[in-house]
């Protein structure tokens, strides 16, 4: 072969390269094989997602699969929202659909939301207290649990019932459900506007109907003192004060379930002294992720995987927000828990609740 066939043919084989390059797009190839560019997403979470933030299984999805750096500083659903300073951070993960129209009439720039898990608001009462509140007639016995009628309970908070003198307990004071600070944490936020629907007669008020509702909103409160800022303490408190100090408070359904995968020891004497009960009507608790940058749509997408979101029913109890996705009881063997919660109200709106966190600062 002479010189000039030869150098015909390297040429043609470097032209078939660079055809098959084109064509198939190595370098895509490549980048494909390694993943996404890595990227750290920062934000700040509602306290009641830490031990899911922790678990080793979903901090590996998010680190390894998607390639994000977490940086995560827990915050009060509603504190992030309205008055804590969000500059620099990615994303907003409250536990609230309400916060989403909160942090828009605060001035966040709210590109997208997305709700990730969806935890129906319950009560957690120590069993002398369920027992007395079933005899009372407030709470009855449902065939998946103990159900509280939301109307009874705030009779109860209307007429200024007292633990002793009127439910025969050992307890000091009036009746009331504690919960943590409504100006701060999403439980206590929600429970705001439950109680606001069960003094409405079991109505979700709106801006005409709620006047005559905030004294009564704002002397419940007021009797309560201090206030945890966070889910998680209020629940942890209540589990080492006792039934004296805290006989019945607002959480949600998944944090039983946490506790007892982390304090397996403790299950036997946890589920035999306390009761989990579900108000009728309860509110959901959403999870919507904020987006405040693009940056946020990779932890979006982490979030939804449905490996890292079986994970968060089978470990911690946090139901599904995304269609399509089942949610089977048989997969948390730690507590039992209803296939599905039917009775639910809405929240009232951003501006009903809004005038009565405002209420509640005066």
């Amino acid at each position: 072969m002479n010189r000039t066939v030869l150098g015909l043919a390297i040429l043609g084989i470097v032209a078939a390269v660079a055809v098959a390059a084109t064509q198939f797009d190595l370098g895509g190839l490549l980048k494909q094989a390694r993943g996404p560019e890595p990227v750290n997403i920062a934000i700040f979470y509602g306290g009641e997602k830490s031990a899911l933030l922790a678990n080793p299984k979903v901090a590996a999805i998010i680190r390894d699969r998607y390639r994000i750096t977490l940086d995560a500083t827990r915050a009060g659903s509603v504190e992030m929202v309205t008055t804590l300073d969000t500059s620099g951070k990615d994303c907003l993960w409250p536990s609230n659909e309400v916060a989403v129209e909160l942090a828009r009439l605060n001035g966040k720039t709210v590109l997208a939301e997305e709700n990730i898990f969806n935890s129906p608001v319950v009560f957690y009462a120590w069993s002398e207290v369920a027992d007395a509140l079933v005899k009372s007639g407030v709470v009855t016995q449902g065939a998946d649990g103990l159900l509280a009628d939301v109307g009874k309970i705030g009779g109860l908070i209307a007429e200024g019932k007292r633990w002793k003198e009127d439910l025969g307990l050992n307890i000091y004071g009036p009746f009331k459900v504690i919960s943590t600070d409504p100006e701060k944490s999403n439980s206590g936020n929600i429970w705001a506007g439950l109680l606001a629907t069960s003094l409405n007669g079991g109505v979700v008020p709106t801006p005409a109907t709620l006047p005559p509702l905030l004294p009564q909103i704002d002397a419940y409160f007021a009797a309560q003192g201090y206030m945890e800022s966070s889910s998680g303490a209020l629940f942890e408190s209540f589990l080492k004060q006792g039934m004296g100090a805290r006989p019945m408070i607002v959480g949600y359904e998944n944090q039983l379930v946490e506790f007892v995968k982390e304090n397996a020891a403790y299950a036997d004497l946890i589920q035999s002294k306390i009761d989990v009960i579900y108000p009728e009507p309860t509110i959901f608790a959403s999870h919507p992720l904020i987006s405040l940058t693009p940056s946020c749509k990779r932890l979006a997408e982490a979030l939804v995987d449905p490996e890292l979101q079986q994970i968060a029913w089978a470990d911690h109890g946090f139901r599904s927000g995304l269609i399509g996705i089942e949610n089977d009881p048989l997969a948390i063997s730690v507590v039992r828990l209803p296939d599905t919660v039917a009775l639910v109200v809405p929240m009232p709106s951003a501006e009903v609740m809004t005038r009565i966190m405002d209420d509640l600062r005066r």
